[in-house]
């Protein structure tokens, strides 16, 4: 059975969208006939326009990458303290916080978003707190309006990582019209890709030239350098590969929802794997297909079999950033953060993954978890949905 099912060729987390080799050399043309390469080129330009209409902002600016962009978007707080965020999220948004000069202090998760938990976040603010820095998980918008009236009631920033969240509306609004700057990433795994590539979408004027400055050494005119900035520039290249994959993502959104929905219904049958459920008043991108094991041992089991088969997932994201080797954090302030971290496993999720292939990953998935509750005598409640900071 194992080697009628195992796949040919190994079926990855993700898969890079490329479009037509034609379609590519055709937009990129114009950089031979015009040796423009770099520093804010015609296709950047035209670039940043069409990205500025799709993702529903009233300012942007574009980034050789969504970490630098980060970056660039904390280097705006001049007075350095602490930054409350997220242990469930990936290294670059915590690195940002360090790199840009401040402390990290993390705000345990909410059990069934896996998003920062707002009810504890006031009880973490102290005279230190310089900005908040959430992140939409796996897409998943965060509670964005009690994050506008802590934001408010206390005067503090808030700064989205929204890196998985491209193209993603909330009751009919654009995410990025939430917060104080939202930062999308565009690096070639993502929904959206310009091979490497970062967005800040922000409200305020007032930013443009500084941002434009920090990406650019913080130049500001030929003879001057105001800001301590960095080289964090879009080269012609990735905004051609931008212009060329935005003219297709809404029909891959499209492909990415038909696969996410053919592995909930499968699934959902599958005792021992919890599907994470999404709010009904989000448009999602479907940038991730994350389940819940029922363990950390059956987690790691499902993760190392499935390898049998050519098949591979990702335990994302552990371990949790508070867990690093790199950081003298402490996770048991997180339990809740920790349970989840521990259960994760992200299943193969793109849009050129078909039907048939889908429906072959979820019978492996029902071959190898009955295994384990066969092998450890398991028994399983599917209760994701029911899950409480009380009972983690």
């Amino acid at each position: 059975m194992k080697n009628q099912l195992k796949f040919s060729t190994p079926i990855h987390v993700t898969k890079p969208k490329l479009p037509k080799l034609e379609d590519y050399t055709d937009q990129i043309k114009t950089i031979w006939e015009n040796k423009w390469l770099t520093n804010d080129g015609p296709l950047h330009e035209e670039f940043k326009t069409n990205l500025k209409e799709y993702l529903g902002s009233s300012e942007i600016e574009l980034f050789t990458n969504g970490h630098l962009a980060l970056e660039i978007a904390l280097k705006t707080i001049e007075d350095k303290g602490e930054v409350i965020t997220t242990p469930f999220t990936f290294a670059s948004t915590i690195h940002a916080i360090k790199n840009t000069g401040f402390q990290p202090v993390f705000c345990d998760i909410e059990p069934n978003t896996f998003n920062i938990d707002v009810n504890q976040i006031e009880q973490l603010i102290t005279e230190k707190t310089k900005a908040i820095v959430a992140v939409h998980v796996f897409g998943n918008p965060c509670d964005v309006v009690e994050l506008d009236r802590i934001s408010r009631d206390y005067g503090i920033p808030v700064i989205y990582d929204a890196a998985h969240a491209f193209g993603v509306k909330l009751n009919g609004r654009f995410i990025a019209e939430y917060g104080d700057v939202s930062m999308f990433s565009m690096h070639a795994t993502k929904v959206f890709h310009s091979i490497e590539g970062g967005v800040l979408c922000y409200k305020r004027k007032e930013l443009n030239d500084q941002f434009k400055a920090l990406k650019n050494f913080g130049i500001t005119s030929s003879e001057t350098v105001d800001y301590m900035g960095i080289n964090a520039k879009m080269n012609e290249f990735q905004a051609a590969m931008g212009l060329v994959n935005l003219k297709g993502i809404d029909q891959d959104i499209l492909m990415r929802k038909e696969i996410y929905h053919l592995y909930e219904n499968i699934l959902a049958e599958v005792p021992g794997v919890n599907c994470v459920p999404i709010d009904q008043e989000v448009q999602h991108n479907y940038s991730y297909f994350p389940i819940l094991l029922e363990s950390k041992t059956m987690r790691d089991y499902v993760n190392e079999k499935l390898k049998e088969y050519n098949l591979f997932t990702r335990k994302y994201f552990y371990p949790l950033c508070n867990d690093f080797s790199c950081y003298p954090f402490d996770s048991n302030d997180t339990p809740v953060a920790v349970y989840v971290s521990d259960r994760i496993l992200v299943l193969p999720m793109y849009s050129e993954l078909t039907l048939s292939e889908v429906e072959q990953i979820c019978t492996i998935m029902k071959i190898v978890v009955d295994d384990f509750n066969l092998q450890f005598n398991y028994r399983t409640t599917n209760q994701v949905g029911e899950l409480s900071n009380e009972s983690i």
